[in-house]
């Protein structure tokens, strides 16, 4: 049965004629399309559609049925109507108790409305009758029967809103029209689709458009009933694994099994309760548990569910160590474990002197330990957690490249965890911990996201004690947990340096070494090969000699594997040949634990040499010299650099080469020289890349000596940025580079008159060893480097003529000799 809330209507009293034409009043309907040859009940509740049915029962109970083009509208307009309707005769009307009518009709014709006339209380129209078109042959006419049947045959074996007598019904029925509008009828088709149905007069194209109708919606069904079957099946597994869980539960409740294992979700909710949770995470956490109540165990979903609750519950949300403010046990575990890093030990003990007086309120420190390998920043981190009594967590950071291991994963995706910072936090089980970001320079970029971008909220103070991860996707504090990063340049990105208070750890003198191995290192591999301290002894002599000649670095790392080395040599003698005394490990027997001596200290070039300078240079991994040579050799003006150097480093040989030319006269060099011959600078060791500005009064020193021919002194080493007015600029990494002076056995060092305010960092030792003069101008420079400085062209050409002078008058006085 279909129902239709009918509309608009016109008032009159009979049916009128307009013209000599008849009018037929107007059931707009909402919804359905009527087919001559259909009968159809049809409620009607408007009053203008209940005026347009009284008209028709008082005149000979017909009625045009228009479907409307916009089921929504309530009270239609002509315009909302369409033109083309179905003229039908009113069966039976029958008044229902709520004010709504039942009408009963019969499609009879379709009809064209030639015009709408609206009267008081409904609408009636003007119609013409549309005639069927037929412009195929009966051969033709009954293979598209037979083919439309077969089609509706087919759709409505898949349609089961549709009974099979209707295509019993079908069969006996010859007319094609009617074939056409009886199957148009039954098919569940969009309104604007069967009124286009309706509209078409020739029946060969209603019927083809059926066919094309039902072949869509034949294919919709067997796509819908594979995914029926697809669901039942589902359901039908779903089904049968709880009955069999119910079953195996209560077979091992009868066999007393399951007495003690306490309920899944009794746990979880309990554990929930005691998780100390915030608001906002025990609201989120037992909505999930609500949900994990109504799911299937076995089902996948609620294994997510259940692993997320895991792991909301086993976040320490108020689980804390007691730190340790005791300034005099923090100092003596620091001192114990450390040599030095006097500035990284006196920030810890500041840290902990201001959480003493402020009873624990201070947020915790974010420091950047910032230096080469092996001087013990990730050692020292350790150290830090000791000394706070924090527990310690180390994330290496060397490579990550994925976001995700910052924030975590999102819960849609498969196999997803939180982050590393919330899951070390679970695994340690205390919210403030000493969490060491390891390597924190080397992390990368790419399709998966930018870590170091992650790693801003969680080391920004004011950012932290709501840190988001994805997974858990609520709010966690971190501003209790002390972190501490490690890098070994500052090639960190300014935004998360900015949040990071950077200590920078410089390479260590030799005295330091010499100490760290005699408190350290010795002690340390002693134990680790299995000797005993009275087995060996390795002399401080043989210690210094260890640290000059077999090793060349900033930090302990080589120094360490070099004793470890003895150690094992130790060993092995004392299993082959047994002895009672001590071995020995001195300066004269060092090189047969060792072999020969690699370096050489304290030798730098024994004779001064022309157009070659020694230069300072910093790297990763400490100070080192660095030599730079020149030759002027017979050309057309050419100038060449080599070395493998950067570009930074070429332009500063430039900046070098106009220095010497705009200073030619000054410097005594004929101005021919440049255009007659080639000048070549090369830093030697060429398969290593070599950069930067500081080498700059090197190269020019180096120019200058190599025209003019005076020789550099061997035992001066230089560093600073030069102008193109000669003067000379402030640079970096002093300390590296004084310390690599003084491993080389250079006694005199050249820096920028603007690094002296640096000189209060480097120790007393160094500066004592070493002449440390701090220059403005190039001038300076020459004055100490060369061996002499160079004469002025003006004064050499006066010279020059006064000696011809001198000459001539000598020639001239001197008395004729007869032979």
């Amino acid at each position: 049965m279909v129902e239709t809330n009918e509309i608009s209507g016109l008032s009159g009293n009979d049916v009128s004629e307009s013209n000599g034409n008849v009018l037929v009043p107007v059931l707009p309907l909402r919804d359905v399309v009527v087919f001559p040859f259909m009968v159809i009940p049809l409620f009607v509740g408007r009053e203008r559609s209940i005026d347009a049915l009284d008209a028709a029962m008082r005149d000979n109970k017909q009625i045009l049925l228009v479907a409307q083009k916009e089921a929504e509208i309530d009270d239609p307009e002509v315009a909302d109507l369409y033109d083309v309707g179905t003229l039908a005769n009113i069966l039976q009307l029958l008044k229902l108790p709520d004010g709504t009518v039942k009408v009963l009709v019969e499609g009879s014709q379709r009809s064209k409305v030639l015009r709408f006339q609206d009267t008081a209380s409904f609408f009636s129209a003007e119609v013409a009758e549309i005639d069927d078109l037929l412009t195929i042959s009966d051969q033709e006419r009954d293979v598209l029967q037979r083919t439309a049947i077969n089609s509706f045959d087919q759709y409505v074996k898949l349609n089961s809103k549709i009974p099979p007598e209707v295509l019993t019904s079908l069969m006996g029925i010859d007319d094609p029209s009617r074939l056409a509008d009886t199957m148009a009828a039954h098919m569940g088709l969009k309104v604007n689709e069967k009124q286009v149905i309706l509209e078409t007069a020739d029946i060969a194209k209603r019927l083809e458009r059926l066919m094309t109708l039902m072949e869509g919606e034949v294919d919709l069904l067997e796509m819908e009933k594979k995914i029926r079957v697809r669901v039942k099946q589902q359901m039908e597994k779903n089904q049968r694994e709880y009955y069999l869980n119910e079953q195996m539960k209560a077979i091992q409740k009868e066999l007393g099994d399951m007495d003690d294992v306490p309920n899944e979700i009794e746990e979880l909710s309990k554990k929930i309760a005691e998780a100390g949770m915030s608001k906002e995470a025990k609201t989120k956490a037992e909505g999930e548990l609500n949900k994990l109540k109504q799911m299937s165990p076995m089902s996948a979903e609620a294994t997510v569910v259940r692993n997320y609750i895991e792991w909301m519950v086993n976040v320490p949300w108020k689980k804390k160590t007691k730190v340790r403010y005791d300034l005099k046990v923090a100092e003596q575990v620091l001192e114990a474990e450390h040599y030095g890093l006097d500035k990284v030990k006196e920030r810890i003990l500041e840290y902990l002197a201001v959480q003493q007086r402020v009873k624990g309120e201070l947020k915790g420190p974010i420091l950047c330990l910032v230096g080469p390998p092996g001087v013990g920043k990730t050692s020292l981190g350790e150290s830090i957690a000791r000394a706070t009594n924090r527990k310690y967590v180390r994330m290496a950071l060397g490579g990550v490249r994925d976001e995700a291991e910052i924030r975590g994963h999102r819960r849609t995706y498969i196999g997803s965890m939180p982050g590393k910072i919330l899951q070390n936090l679970a695994k340690i089980k205390t919210r403030n911990p000493m969490f060491l970001l390891d390597e924190i320079d080397k992390m990368a970029a790419d399709f998966r996201g930018d870590p170091a971008s992650a790693l801003l909220e969680v080391l920004d103070p004011e950012q932290n004690h709501t840190f988001s991860d994805h997974y858990l996707e609520v709010d966690f504090d971190l501003s209790d947990v002390m972190f501490v990063a490690t890098a070994n340049t500052m090639n960190i990105p300014p935004a998360l340096l900015d949040r990071m208070e950077v200590i920078r750890l410089a390479g260590y003198t030799e005295d330091e070494k010499i100490n760290i191995a005699l408190r350290y290192l010795i002690p340390k591999q002693i134990k680790n090969n299995g000797l005993k301290s009275q087995e060996i002894e390795i002399t401080e002599e043989a210690v210094r000699d260890l640290v000059r000649y077999y090793t060349r670095e900033a930090g302990v790392r080589s120094l360490e594997r070099e004793i470890s080395k003895i150690c094992r040599k130790v060993v092995k003698s004392l299993l082959l040949k047994p002895r009672k005394s001590k071995v020995k490990v001195v300066s004269s027997n060092l090189d047969s634990y060792l072999g020969v001596k690699r370096f050489n200290y304290g030798l730098a070039e024994e004779h001064d040499q022309i157009g070659q300078v020694t230069g300072l240079a910093w790297t990763e991994v400490g100070g080192e010299l660095l030599t730079i040579e020149t030759a002027v050799i017979p050309g057309k003006g050419k100038n060449s650099a080599t070395g493998k150097l950067g570009d930074v480093m070429k332009e500063s040989i430039e900046a070098a080469m106009t220095v010497v030319r705009s200073r030619a006269d000054i410097l005594g060099i004929d101005n021919e020289v440049f255009q007659k011959s080639d000048i070549h600078v090369h830093v030697p060791e060429g398969a290593t890349p070599k950069d930067g500005p500081s080498a700059g009064i090197g190269m020019c020193t180096a120019i200058i000596s190599a025209l003019t021919k005076i020789p550099v002194r061997a035992c001066v080493a230089m560093t600073g940025e030069i102008t193109l007015r000669g003067e000379v600029l402030p640079i970096g990494g002093l300390k590296e580079k004084l310390l690599a002076a003084h491993r080389g056995g250079i006694t005199t060092v050249l820096i920028p008159a603007e690094n002296e305010k640096d000189l209060v960092e480097i120790p007393e030792n160094i500066k004592k060893n070493l002449d440390i003069r701090p220059v403005h101008w190039i001038d300076e420079v020459l004055e100490v480097a060369l061996q002499r400085l160079p004469v002025a062209a003006e004064i050499k050409n006066k010279e020059e003529l006064a000696k011809v002078e001198v000459d001539a008058a000598r020639a001239k006085n001197q008395p004729l000799t007869a032979h």
